[in-house]
C-alpha cells in the first residue's frame, strides 16, 4: 500500500512537460515510471513465480481454504443437474429448472425434463424476426445511429432472461427432452450463430435499402417472411425440426412410469406441466446501487420476441431481495437468479467468496471499487443465471450462505451446485425472479407503477449466458 501511495504521489508531481502536449507518454515520463518500478530481488522472484503459474493459484487465500460446510437449514428438493455445454443458454436452463421443480411440487411426485433444444429453436427464430423488424422500424435513421447499430451489432445470440422463457413457452409451448434431444449445434452454438448473424446482417441491409427506396407495408412484410424462411431452414439443419405432436408418459421420482402414454401438442403439454400463464405470475427484482430503490425500470428492446415483454424490474436493496428469497425457499420454491459468477470463484471447490483470493497483496495494490462503481465502469455485471435452491440461516434468521443449481454438468463444483457466502451474494448477485405470492405489498406497488425506460447499452443489462 505504501508503494502504491508513493506511485500516486509521483504521478501527481510530474510536471506538465513530462508528458507530450496531447497527454501521451513522453520519454521523460517513461523514465520516471521505470525509475519508480525498478524491481527488487524479492519482486523479481515474484515476477518469475507469476510468469510460470496461474494467478489464481498464487493469489489463493490459504486461510480461506478450509473444508466447506455443506449443511443448509433451508433446502429445496434436489433434482438432476443439467449441462448447457458450449452454449449461452443458462437463462433457459435455470428457468426450466424452476418450472420442473414447480411441477414436482404441484404433483407431489412427478418429474419432467424439458427440451432446451425445442425452445431454443423458437428463441432463435423470434430473435431473428426481432432484429429484422427492428431494422425496418429504424430504416429512416443513418446506419451509424445507436439504435440501428444495436440491431446490427448482435443480430442474434444465445443469452436471455426469464422473461424469454415466459414469452416463448406461452407462445410455442414446451416438450419433454425425449421429444427433441440436443443437437451438436444446440450444444455448441458459436458457428451456427455466426452464420445466422451474417445472413441477418445481409438481410438487414436489403430491408433498409427497400425502405429507403419507398417500399412499405406489404412489400417489406413479404420480403421479411422470405428471409425468415431461410433462417428457419438454417435452424432446421442445425437444431432440428420442432415436433408438432408427440406421445409421452410421466415418471415419478424413482424413474417409474406413471399412467399411460398420452398424445400432446407442445401447447397442451405446457398446459399440463405449467398450468397457468407465466406472464403475470412473477416479478423480477434487481440490486443496482447506482439507481433509486423501490423504483421500476424497463429495458427497451430487451426481449426475446418482437411482440413480447421487455425486461422490467424493481430495484431493491439486498435486504429486501434476501427476505423474498428466503420466504420462497422455505415454501420449497426454487428461483431464477443471476450473478457475476466469475468473480472470486473457486471453480475446483464450487465455492464463491469475497475472500477466496488476495489479488491485492500479490500485486502490491488494492482493488477497492464498490458494487456501484464496478457496474458503472463495466467491471461487473450479471453474466450467468443459476437456480437458487438453498439458504443457511443463523439464529436470528439472517443468511450465512446460499446454494444454487448450476448448468455446467453434475461433475462440476459441489455435485453440479455452487455454494456462495452471503458477503459474496450481496456483492455479485443481481437478478431474482420472485413468484407473486412472495412479494410484499410495498414492492408489488412499486412494480405496478409506471416504469422508467432505460436503454439496453447499460453495463448491467447484458443477457445471462
Amino acid at each position: 500500500m505504501k508503494k502504491e501511495l508513493l506511485m500516486m504521489t509521483l504521478c501527481m508531481a510530474l510536471s506538465a512537460h513530462a508528458q507530450t502536449k496531447d497527454g501521451g507518454i513522453s520519454d521523460k515520463m517513461l523514465k520516471e515510471i521505470q525509475k519508480e518500478t525498478n524491481l527488487s530481488g524479492t519482486e523479481r522472484a515474484l515476477v518469475n513465480a507469476i510468469a510460470a503459474n496461474a494467478i489464481d493459484n498464487l493469489a489463493q487465500n490459504h486461510q480461506n481454504a478450509k473444508a466447506l460446510n455443506t449443511h443448509f437449514s433451508v433446502e429445496t428438493k434436489s433434482q438432476s443437474i443439467t449441462d448447457q455445454q458450449q452454449s449461452g443458454r443458462c437463462w433457459m436452463f435455470s428457468g426450466m429448472n424452476v418450472l420442473r421443480n414447480d411441477f414436482n411440487l404441484r404433483t407431489d411426485s412427478l418429474t419432467v425434463e424439458f427440451s432446451q433444444a425445442y425452445l431454443f429453436f423458437w428463441d432463435q427464430l423470434e430473435k431473428a424476426n426481432l432484429m429484422l423488424q427492428g431494422v425496418i422500424d429504424t430504416a429512416e435513421k443513418p446506419i451509424d445511429d445507436q439504435r440501428v447499430q444495436f440491431f446490427f451489432h448482435s443480430p442474434i445470440g444465445d443469452g436471455g432472461t426469464f422473461c424469454g422463457v415466459a414469452d416463448l413457452a406461452e407462445k410455442y409451448g414446451l416438450v419433454p427432452k425425449e421429444a427433441m434431444p440436443e443437437s451438436f449445434s444446440s450444444d455448441n452454438t458459436s458457428k451456427a450463430r455466426q452464420l445466422v448473424s451474417s445472413k441477418l446482417r445481409e438481410y438487414g441491409l436489403q430491408l433498409r435499402d427497400m425502405a429507403q427506396k419507398g417500399k412499405k407495408g406489404v412489400s417489406l412484410d413479404k420480403a421479411k417472411t422470405r428471409m425468415l424462411a431461410q433462417i428457419y431452414r438454417m435452424l432446421q439443419y442445425t437444431i432440428g425440426e420442432p415436433p408438432q405432436v408427440f406421445t409421452y408418459a410421466f415418471r415419478n421420482e424413482k424413474g417409474e412410469t406413471v399412467g399411460d402414454e398420452k398424445e400432446y401438442t407442445p401447447l397442451s403439454f405446457y398446459q399440463e406441466v405449467v398450468g397457468q400463464p407465466l406472464n403475470g405470475s412473477f416479478i423480477m427484482v434487481m440490486n443496482d446501487p447506482r439507481r433509486e430503490y423501490y423504483k421500476t425500470y424497463e429495458v427497451d428492446f430487451d426481449r426475446h420476441t418482437y411482440d413480447g415483454h421487455n425486461w422490467k424490474y424493481v430495484n431493491l436493496p439486498m435486504d429486501d431481495i434476501e427476505q423474498m428469497a428466503i420466504s420462497a425457499l422455505k415454501a420449497g420454491r426454487k428461483l431464477y437468479s443471476s450473478y457475476d459468477v466469475g468473480k472470486m470463484l473457486d471453480r475446483k471447490r464450487g465455492y464463491a467468496d469475497t475472500e477466496n483470493y488476495d489479488y491485492g497483496s500479490l500485486f502490491g495494490t488494492s482493488f477497492a471499487m464498490n458494487k456501484a462503481e464496478r457496474i458503472s465502469t463495466f467491471d461487473s455485471g450479471s453474466t450467468h443465471a443459476m437456480t437458487l435452491t438453498a439458504v443457511d440461516l443463523d439464529k436470528k434468521g439472517n443468511a450465512k450462505k446460499w446454494k444454487v443449481e448450476n448448468s455446467w454438468g453434475a461433475t462440476w463444483g459441489q455435485k453440479g451446485c455452487l455454494i456462495m457466502t452471503d458477503r459474496w451474494f450481496r456483492e455479485y448477485m443481481f437478478r431474482l425472479v420472485v413468484p407473486n405470492e412472495f412479494v410484499p405489498k410495498k414492492v408489488m406497488q412499486a412494480y405496478q407503477s409506471a416504469p422508467v425506460m432505460v436503454m439496453p447499452e447499460d453495463p448491467l443489462f447484458q443477457m445471462d449466458e
